[in-house]
């Protein structure tokens, strides 16, 4: 039995076929161009699925399921896409209509929630029954994985890391509140502090490695800097990390998982960073004396997406556990 995982982005479509460990047997890519109708995103969708069907050497009648991930909020009673922003999704029946075209049991949810699940079923949080994943990009999302499974909550939101309070009365956020964790930890939230440490000390390294231009300064640009003890850089990226423990601390005092894996652009600033957070987590702990757990940085990258929404179906079709 094969599973088909559909990971929608705002700009691309990435669809694969697995096999029951999650390994990918086939992948087909397509563009979003989100400014369609729904149904036609859908139609395209199901084609791309298809085709890497084909490629994978199977057919319908060996698909178990089909997992979907999209960047926003779903429920899986009726298989609707509660709200998408950046696809302008609201309400929308996602399950019916993939499947005029897939007549195969459809599962859906948040796509920062399947690439910890993937990253449970087959990166390096494998083997742990519980499991958080924090994604490190635009914005901040997460994954909460216990005993094996997504966790969601009640209303399908518990994974809206990004959106826990970290600063009261801080920095705006695009959600309406202020002070919003992501606003802080996010690669825009790095990207902002540098271009201010630049305004601050313009003949700072971050400056000079953006080429004098500020507006071509990026996350790696920051933290390069920093690795080459700019006085600047080394500034914010000791204050990111430090707003990064925090909100692993959070995590830590609500949840107290097994493993804490970092994912998302600026994960690949790799050991630098997780070296830098897991020296700072101990001390901000309420058990000093206890150890917490495994803070690691995420393996499977692009392929996490396609992975771990095939594995949703997997889990979801009949109940199973992982």
């Amino acid at each position: 039995m094969v599973f088909i995982g559909i990971d929608v982005g705002g700009t691309k479509i990435a669809c694969g076929v697995t096999d029951e460990e999650g390994v990918i047997l086939s992948r087909v890519s397509t563009g979003t161009l989100a400014h369609r109708p729904f149904a036609a995103v859908v139609r395209d969708m199901a084609d791309a699925a298809l085709e890497a069907l084909a490629q994978s050497g199977h057919e319908i009648a060996d698909v178990g399921a089909v997992g979907v991930g999209i960047p926003g909020v779903a429920e899986n009673v009726n298989g609707t896409v509660i709200f998408c922003t950046n696809l302008g999704w609201e309400n929308v029946p996602l399950r019916r209509e993939l499947n005029r075209y897939i007549d195969k049991p459809v599962f859906i949810d948040n796509d920062a929630t399947l690439a910890g699940l993937a990253e449970s079923v087959a990166g390096v949080s494998r083997g742990a029954a519980s499991s958080v994943f924090i994604t490190l990009g635009t914005g901040v999302g997460g994954g909460i994985i216990l005993n094996g499974r997504p966790w969601a909550g009640a209303q399908g939101a518990a994974s809206e890391l990004g959106h826990m309070t970290l600063c009261i009365d801080g920095v705006p956020c695009s959600c309406g509140k202020k002070g919003c964790l992501e606003r802080y930890c996010s690669a825009t939230a790095l990207i902002r502090m540098g271009r201010e440490a630049a305004a601050e000390h313009p003949d700072s390294l971050i400056l000079t490695m953006a080429g004098g231009e500020p507006d071509n300064i990026n996350g790696k640009i920051v933290v390069d800097a920093a690795r080459q003890g700019d006085p600047a850089a080394l500034s914010v990226f000791d204050r990111y990390t430090t707003y990064l423990a925090l909100a692993v601390n959070n995590v830590v005092t609500f949840l107290d998982p097994e493993v804490i894996v970092l994912g998302g652009g600026v994960s690949q600033a790799g050991a630098f960073l997780a070296d830098a957070v897991r020296e700072k987590v101990p001390g901000l702990l309420l058990f000093k004396a206890l150890s917490f757990g495994r803070l690691e940085l995420a393996v499977l990258g692009n392929e996490a997406g396609i992975i771990g929404a095939a594995m949703l179906g997997r889990l979801m079709r009949g109940g199973e556990t992982l």
